[in-house]
C-alpha cells in the first residue's frame, strides 16, 4: 500500500507526524540512532516512513532509524491476554496483583522461618514484595525475545527457581550475604585490592571468571541487535556458575589465606557483575531477602 502524508481533504496522518518528528530528531536533537519501540504490527508502516525519509532527504544515510519491534503478551491459554471480562488489562492493575501475590510469598515464608528474629517488619515486608512484584513483571518481560509472543504467568515469573527476577535477586542478596559473614571473619572482600589477586585452581573458579569476563561482550551484542534477552540469559547462566562455584569451594573455609581472601573477590566480582546487570534492565538490587 502507498504511505499517505496528507489526504486529499488536507488531513494529515501518522505518517505526517512521524516524518515530522524525524527531522526534529535529525536537526534539533542531532541524533545518531534513532529506535521506534512499538508492536510488529507496525513494521509495514516504519519501514514506509524510514523509506519516504530518505527520499525525501529529511534524514541523512549516517543517521540510523530503526524500528524495534515486540510480541504479543499471552495469557495462559494461548489468546491476547484480557480480563475475564474480555477487556484490555490495565498495567497498574497488573502490578498490583504481582506485589499481592509477592507478598503472601514473602509473609509465608517467614512462617516457616524456624527464625523468627529475622522477620521483617510490615513496613520491610511492603517494600520488599513492591520492589520483587515490579521486578518480576519488568523481568518476565525482558527476558523473552522480543520479536516472539510469549504466555503470562504470576507463578512462573514470581518463580523462586529459573531464569526470573526473585531467583536474581536471591542470588545477589545470597552473595551480599557470604560477603559479609567473610567481613566479620575479617576477611578482605575488595576485588580490587591488588594485594589479593584472583587465583582460579579450579575448574569452577575459572568457569564463573570466563563467564564474568564475557559481560563487555554480551552488552555490545544487545546494543547491537537490541535483544535485552541476552542479558537475562547472561544473567541467569552467571547466577548458575556462581552456585556451582560456591558448591564446590569453600569461601570462609577456604584452605589458605590467600585462597579466602581471592574466593571471596570472586564473590564481589559476580555481585558486581550481576548488579550491573539487573540496573540496565531497570530492577533494584537487595541486600537482604
Amino acid at each position: 500500500p502507498p504511505l499517505i502524508v496528507v489526504k486529499s481533504d488536507g488531513g494529515y496522518m501518522y505518517s505526517t507526524t512521524d516524518l515530522a518528528a524525524v527531522v526534529h530528531r535529525v536537526v534539533e536533537e542531532k541524533a545518531d540512532r534513532v529506535l521506534y519501540v512499538t508492536d510488529a504490527g507496525q513494521s509495514l508502516h516504519f519501514t514506509q516512513v524510514f523509506d519516504a525519509a530518505r527520499r525525501a532527504g529529511l534524514a541523512p544515510e549516517k543517521t540510523s532509524l530503526e524500528h524495534v519491534p515486540f510480541g504479543l503478551v499471552l495469557g495462559e491459554d494461548g489468546k491476547k491476554f484480557k480480563t475475564r471480562s474480555g477487556d484490555t488489562v490495565r498495567l497498574a492493575d497488573l502490578l498490583d496483583e504481582a506485589v499481592r501475590i509477592a507478598k503472601e510469598d514473602v509473609l509465608a515464608r517467614q512462617d516457616a522461618d524456624a527464625n523468627p528474629a529475622d522477620s521483617s517488619s510490615a513496613e520491610d515486608v511492603d517494600a520488599l514484595a513492591q520492589s520483587v512484584g515490579i521486578s518480576a513483571v519488568k523481568y518476565a518481560d525482558l527476558s523473552m525475545n522480543r520479536n516472539s509472543n510469549y504466555k503470562f504467568s504470576y507463578k512462573k515469573m514470581l518463580a523462586l527457581q529459573g531464569n526470573t527476577a526473585p531467583y536474581m535477586l536471591y542470588a545477589y542478596a545470597r552473595i551480599r550475604g557470604i560477603e559479609r559473614k567473610a567481613l566479620a571473619s575479617g576477611v578482605d572482600t575488595s576485588a580490587a585490592d591488588l594485594d589479593h589477586p584472583l587465583l582460579l585452581g579450579t575448574a569452577e573458579e575459572r568457569s564463573l571468571a570466563m563467564h564474568i569476563a564475557r559481560l563487555p561482550e554480551v552488552l555490545d551484542e544487545v546494543e547491537a541487535d537490541l535483544l535485552p534477552h541476552k542479558l537475562c540469559d547472561y544473567a541467569f547462566e552467571l547466577s548458575g556458575k556462581f552456585n556451582q562455584f560456591y558448591e564446590a569451594c569453600p569461601v570462609l573455609k577456604a584452605p589458605s589465606d590467600e585462597v579466602r581472601a581471592s574466593r571471596t573477590g570472586l564473590c564481589e566480582v559476580t555481585a558486581n557483575a550481576l548488579a550491573l546487570v539487573l540496573r540496565i534492565l531497570g530492577i533494584p538490587t537487595l541486600e537482604k531477602l
